[in-house]
């Protein structure tokens, strides 16, 4: 079979857009030469369609989902997406008119009744989809559907249409996604007929088909983190990369208002008991920056530092922690900039850590004291070479003319120090150390119940100091 040449998107970002003939030779290519099987596939899509859903419509004003399955792949994708809505602490329901006997949609049928998620019929359904259901996941047909939809499929598809100028909700239909291609689309030249889905949200599979041109939703989502480069070099596939290590990466903005009080996470999976937690917060924490580090988290010690100048005016900004222990939490700057003059005359400061992925924040508080100029010495040596440079051109915080002033002087630097001889750290730069007075841990919980706890050192006598523990109210 020959190599179809795809079709792309125009712009900055160019992604590859499938014809149905295209999709089909690219899915036959990874389940012949690449070794996948189909329910790899499938479990890879289904995977994507939840975290897309996850990512736009929170568990707390969207957990009752109703997920309607054809018979095909597009129908298991939908099988698979529920049983992973179940696990992220959804509460889906399965509309699945026309099973199939094919072992592998036994197998999900069977996982998921034994989760104990319900199967509808389609007479069962209420009249008004939004007084039982918040969210429509529609896996009825995909990309190799052909002809006009049958019974019940045909009127489960005119349910959830909504003509042009009505409004949705007053007719009782929720919001949509759609896997793959909204059902009653061409896959190629979309709802030519006017009378297919018009869904809130497209979760594309692979690459997005050329009817994806068409979609005018608020979310459309690239889902399957599966394509190897081979296949991708073969079929000149332009796909944008995925963030981090999430299943689904957003094509394009959202073309409508965000509702900012309607973004919400419900944290699930960790939870933070007294029984569980370090009587020493230093070891706590490292317990905590540890597992982020693991987790391979982005730029796990970044902190935000919080300051205020004498007159009381607060300032915040984010900065790199560059070593930790019993003595405090350290970080390295411009003496000569906003952040250290702050400190430098009221030398008391805030940090926070916060690690989104496993719904985890530290705060710290205490005093401020530079540390000693050996300890600035050895750490400012350790950086790059360029970075040594950079310390030495920026007049922290100061107004400069152009960037070109920094790229001048960088430059000169450069070729003066172009032997390779030690370049002296700078009398106005090195480290500062927040001796800490209090560390709160955060665990976010469910329904907004978080976990916290916080260690407060005491001065018992004298001489001697002890953390106390308590857990606060969230």
């Amino acid at each position: 079979m020959a190599t179809p040449v795809l079709q792309h998107s125009q712009g900055p970002d160019s992604i590859s857009y499938l014809s149905q003939a295209q999709a089909a030779s690219v899915d036959e290519a990874l389940m012949g030469e690449l070794g996948f099987s189909i329910d790899q596939l499938m479990e890879l899509a289904g995977l994507s369609v939840a975290s897309a859903i996850a990512e736009v419509y929170g568990v707390q004003g969207h957990s009752r989902v109703l997920v309607i399955c054809g018979p095909g792949n597009n129908g298991g994708d939908g099988l698979v997406a529920a049983r992973h809505l179940y696990h992220f602490g959804y509460k889906p329901r399965i509309c699945y008119p026309k099973r199939t006997s094919k072992p592998i949609y036994q197998g999900l049928v069977t996982q998921l009744e034994s989760l104990g998620v319900p199967f509808l019929s389609a007479d069962e359904l209420p009249s008004r989809l939004t007084d039982e259901f918040d969210l429509i996941v529609d896996a009825m047909f995909g990309f190799s559907f052909h002809g006009i939809p049958r019974p019940p499929f045909d009127s489960l598809l005119h349910r959830l249409v909504v003509p042009l100028g009505q409004n949705p909700k007053e007719l009782g239909v929720p919001a949509v996604v759609s896997v793959d291609i909204p059902s009653g689309w061409h896959v190629e030249d979309g709802d030519t007929e006017c009378t297919g889905l018009r869904p809130d949200m497209l979760v594309s599979l692979t690459a997005p088909k050329l009817c994806a041109k068409k979609f005018e939703g608020p979310h459309h989502f690239l889902g399957g983190r599966f394509v190897p480069p081979a296949i991708a070099n073969k079929y000149s596939l332009q796909l944008p990369p995925y963030p981090g290590t999430s299943m689904c990466v957003r094509i394009g903005k959202p073309n409508q208002p965000v509702d900012v009080a309607a973004l919400r996470v419900n944290y699930v999976g960790f939870e933070l008991l007294e029984e569980q937690a370090h009587g020493d917060p230093i070891q706590q924490f490292k317990e905590w920056f540890d597992e982020a580090v693991r987790q391979d988290l982005p730029e796990p010690n970044a902190m935000t530092l919080a300051t205020a100048n004498q007159d009381g005016r607060p300032s915040a900004r984010m900065v790199l922690l560059k070593g930790f222990d019993e003595r405090g939490f350290v970080w390295y700057t411009n003496y000569d900039s906003e952040k250290a003059s702050d400190l430098l005359s009221n030398p008391k400061a805030s940090l926070v850590f916060f690690w989104e992925r496993l719904h985890r924040q530290v705060r710290v508080e205490g005093p401020v004291e530079k540390v000693p100029p050996q300890e600035s010495d050895e750490y400012f040596h350790s950086r790059p070479r360029g970075s040594q440079i950079g310390a030495m051109v920026s007049m922290q915080s100061s107004v400069i003319p152009g960037r070109n002033v920094l790229e001048k002087n960088y430059e000169g630097l450069v070729a003066r120090y172009a032997d390779g001889s030690p370049i002296p750290r700078p009398t106005n730069w090195g480290g500062f150390r927040l001796y800490p007075k209090v560390i709160e841990f955060w665990q976010g919980r469910e329904s907004r119940l978080h976990d916290r706890l916080r260690y407060r050192l005491v001065e018992e006598g004298t001489s001697n100091q002890t953390w106390v523990r308590e857990r606060l109210s969230p």
